[in-house]
């Protein structure tokens, strides 16, 4: 391995580099040319609906329904504090375990944490971050993993009792954060038409209902089938089975509305559209570029590994709209076991992470990256064949001149005014970039959610093509996925359009015809849904209701389906707006002991760099009548399909050895599953980028030529973007904290940049509504509370799922069709006279 210029002085407790099963990217000979379930057509989605429907009346429908499709507008009681420079450190220490305690109790808690993430444990349920290969920490976990670890061993218990006390109107009118905090479902309860409560249902009643109404459907294409990237391998691969078995590809998932828009950039351009460094790579880069994520509260584990590259001597540049503190340093919990380090970490300010910040403009990167480009081109001028990578271009590469000349072509005018940024700041980041080879760029929810979210991304593999900066120890591609396992269901096949070579594959394994016609996305599934072509809508995990854009949009179309049902182990907001019959199926999670016929079963989850490791769970589930994710599939696919199946679905519930069996049968990279999957640590899939072999169309890697799409904003309007809060885990909701940007027991917030504030006479704490514009189309979202904070002007920050009520469904990054959370353009306007007090009251005061 060609050694980082730091390589020879290590820190003592930098993971060693080289391990038995840490090869450069499977086990197979011919590993990097295996095609994958992610293959994305490269021409986009051609089959999207591109309508603007009716926006809905937000206001109004609060009013008009008693179930609340929108969080309470009930304010919990703002304190603020100083937005926060260091990430981590004693207080999540803390919080981790009161956390854990609060929830599950001190015994069953702690050995949960001592659980996760190890070898002989259960995969985290949060974000899908890497582990380490070989050695690992006795808490191998973050703040974020406690806390959803903490919430699937609650040992509270929403049980028939519970049910049947709360109507569901009352449920509706309870916070995210109290639905999720009330426990474990424990039986399988149904909502019949005209009820006011959920009651129990017995387990084949369920099943048989659910056949019932898929039977009773004109086509298949009438239902839709959800998934969650919280779903592990084997339950998915089970799902997408019984679906294509039904008849259908409508297949949407979360991952339409979160890496959809990586995928679609990635894999025209190197042919797979999945990531192409290991853990060991982020390392050894001398340089890593962090775009579009805040690592410290979305994936704080990234953080220990920046720790070790910024030890070793790698630069970081962050490129993001907001100053986050886990982009400013970083202490490390686990040093706070080591008694030598432990008073330097308390006391210290923490390991620096950021050496360049880039506050950019809301959708700006793609400018970001254009300017630093024209920088690296002009600094090859100068010097040449020093700073561009000509025989990686020559060798791998193809449209390589028309690239330079759209970037010769693009003046630093329109560079500067989109992204907010001078000639001189994009100067800086190229310098450190132009005599390095080791580079990693880094990107989330940030850019894939942009109206300019592919080419952004696009973008990116230009410049490590341009570099020869992809395929090499300590270079390459890092898109981070949000959810543990949303790269592993892809995989499995949960997709609406999937490539043909996995369908014969099914076909040949099973002797049946899978449908080939593409099915529908989330974006087309809610459309299909409104126009009353979606019937039946059954989601494996997960909360679209909250998750998706235009909350009432999806309100109005969940009420039109004969029938809605949700496997789920815990309450939320999405299981109270239905369609005429509803049904919640209680699930395992990850930690929950599975037995089976055949003994204790485990499963398995791929994780954001592609490795495929054990969950195993070891906690005893709570007393009731909760199912794995596997078994109540199995179920509903055997009631609903009987003998026109040509599955075992049994075979498959009592042994899920079976169907890794299957899988390795069906998807390459898979082979020997069941022998690969028992190796501690888990194993790596194929990628043929990570060792240049990039299996596009024309077997090269591909420079993009794209358009710079300027969007011209009013006057008096703001561009948007939605983000989360510390405390909670995409729509999850642990509590009402965001503690790194000073904020204190209130979610109904937006973040404004001061000037912004003062043009529109807008105090801090003031009340104001804020309305989103799009197509001549307004959504209003009223009474949250203004807070001046380090944004750029003209843009602003809300949490989701509140402010997701401002997002028009129709409203979609080109070629991906991702919902922009990242790209709403807004007014924002004071409600007179009401300023928010610290115990959330309101106080009169006079406005200028």
């Amino acid at each position: 391995m060609e050694k980082s210029p730091n390589n020879e002085k290590k820190p003592a407790d930098i993971p060693q580099q080289h391990i038995e099963n840490e090869p450069k990217s499977g086990d197979r000979p011919d590993q990097g040319m295996a095609m994958t379930n992610d293959h994305y057509d490269p021409q986009g989605k051609p089959d999207a609906d591109k309508r603007v429907l009716p926006a809905p009346d937000t206001v109004g429908n609060k009013r008009k329904f008693p179930i609340l499709a929108q969080p309470p507008e009930a304010f919990t009681g703002l304190k603020l504090g100083k937005p926060a420079d260091v990430a981590a450190g004693l207080p999540a220490v803390l919080k981790s375990g009161a956390f854990a305690w609060s929830e599950a109790g001190v015994g069953r808690g702690t050995h949960a944490l001592l659980k996760l993430n190890q070898k002989d444990g259960f995969d985290c349920s949060s974000c899908a971050w890497p582990d380490p290969d070989r050695d690992r920490s006795i808490a191998e976990f973050c703040e974020n993993g406690a806390k959803a670890t903490a919430s699937d061993a609650d040992h509270k218990r929403v049980d028939p009792d519970f049910f049947a006390k709360h109507s569901v109107v009352e449920l509706s009118q309870m916070t995210d954060r109290d639905l999720n905090n009330a426990g474990r479902i424990t039986h399988p309860v149904v909502l019949r038409p005209g009820a006011t409560h959920y009651t129990p249902i017995a387990w084949d009643d369920a099943f048989q209902l659910i056949a019932d109404e898929l039977n009773k459907l004109e086509s298949p294409h009438e239902a839709a089938f959800y998934t969650s990237g919280k779903v592990p391998n084997e339950p998915a691969y089970v799902y997408q089975l019984f679906v294509r078995q039904f008849g259908t590809n409508n297949l949407p998932d979360c991952s339409n509305m979160c890496h959809e828009s990586s995928g679609s950039a990635l894999s025209p351009t190197v042919g797979l559209g999945k990531g192409s460094v290991t853990l060991n790579d982020i390392y050894d880069a001398e340089v890593i570029i962090i775009m579009g994520q805040n690592p410290g509260t979305n994936h704080p584990r990234m953080l220990s590994a920046l720790q070790i590259a910024k030890r070793k001597g790698a630069k970081i540049i962050s490129v993001n709209p907001l100053h986050e503190a886990g982009l400013s340093h970083f202490k490390n919990p686990q040093d706070f076991m080591n008694p030598i380090k432990a008073v330097g970490t308390l006391l210290g300010h923490g390991t620096p992470i950021t050496d360049l910040f880039l506050q950019v403009k809301i959708n700006g990167d793609m400018a970001v990256l254009r300017g630093i480009m024209k920088h690296l081109l002009d600094a090859e001028d100068k010097s040449p064949g020093t700073v561009v990578d000509h025989e990686f271009i020559r060798q791998y590469t193809t449209c390589y001149q028309e690239f330079v000349e759209v970037i010769r072509s693009t003046t630093w005018e329109d560079i500067e005014e989109m992204s907010g940024l001078s000639r001189g700041q994009l100067l800086e980041a190229a310098n450190l970039l132009a005599h390095k080879k080791k580079i990693i760029t880094c990107w989330a929810m940030g850019l894939t959610q942009q109206k300019n979210g592919v080419m952004s991304i696009q973008e990116i593999v230009n410049l490590h093509l341009l570099k020869g900066a992809i395929g090499i120890p300590g270079g390459g591609l890092c898109p981070v996925r949000g959810h543990s396992n949303v790269q592993g269901d892809r995989t499995m096949g949960i997709w609406e359009r999937p490539h043909q070579e996995f369908l014969d594959a099914l076909e040949k394994e099973y002797n049946f015809q899978p449908p080939r016609e593409h099915g529908l996305d989330t974006v087309e599934s809610i459309k299909a849904m409104y126009d009353g072509k979606i019937k039946v809508f059954l989601s494996l995990g997960g909360n679209l209701l909250s998750a998706g854009p235009d909350t009432e949009f999806i309100a109005d179309c969940m009420r039109k389906q004969r029938l809605t049902a949700f496997v789920a182990p815990k309450l939320n907001r999405g299981h109270l707006t239905t369609g005429d019959i509803s049904l919640i199926l209680p699930c395992f999670t990850h930690l929950d002991i599975d037995v089976q016929k055949s003994g204790q079963q485990f499963t398995s989850c791929e994780n954001s760099m592609g490795v495929v490791s054990r969950n195993k769970g070891v906690l005893e589930p709570l007393e009731g009548e909760m199912r794995s994710e596997v078994a109540i599939i199995c179920g509903i696919a055997k009631a609903t399909l009987g003998a026109r199946s040509t599955v075992d679905w049994d075979a498959y519930t009592e042994n899920y050895d079976t169907i890794r069996d299957a899988i390795s049968r069906v998807i390459p990279g898979f082979e020997e599953f069941n022998e690969k999957i028992r190796k501690p640590g888990g194993f790596y899939l194929p990628n043929g980028p990570r060792e240049r072999n990039f299996t596009t169309e024309n077997g090269k890697a591909n420079f993009s030529v794209t358009d710079m799409v300027m969007h011209p904003i009013e006057p008096d309007q703001l561009v948007l973007m939605t983000i989360r809060s510390h405390d909670q885990f995409n729509t999850t909701v642990y509590d009402y904290n965001d503690r790194y940007r000073g904020i204190h027991g209130e979610r109904r917030i937006v973040f404004m940049n001061p000037q912004d504030m003062a043009e529109r006479n807008i105090r801090e704490r003031q009340l104001v509504n804020v309305t989103s514009h799009f197509e001549g189309q307004t959504r209003k979202m009223e009474r949250l509370i203004a807070i001046p904070y380090n944004i750029p002007k003209g843009n602003t920050a809300a949490y989701y799922p509140e402010a997701n009520v401002l997002v028009p469904v129709a409203s979609v990054a080109y070629i991906s069709n991702t919902p922009t959370s990242k790209f709403v353009i807004v007014t924002v306007e004071p409600v007179a006279d009401a300023i928010v007090k610290g115990d959330g009251s309101t106080e009169v005061v006079a406005v200028a």
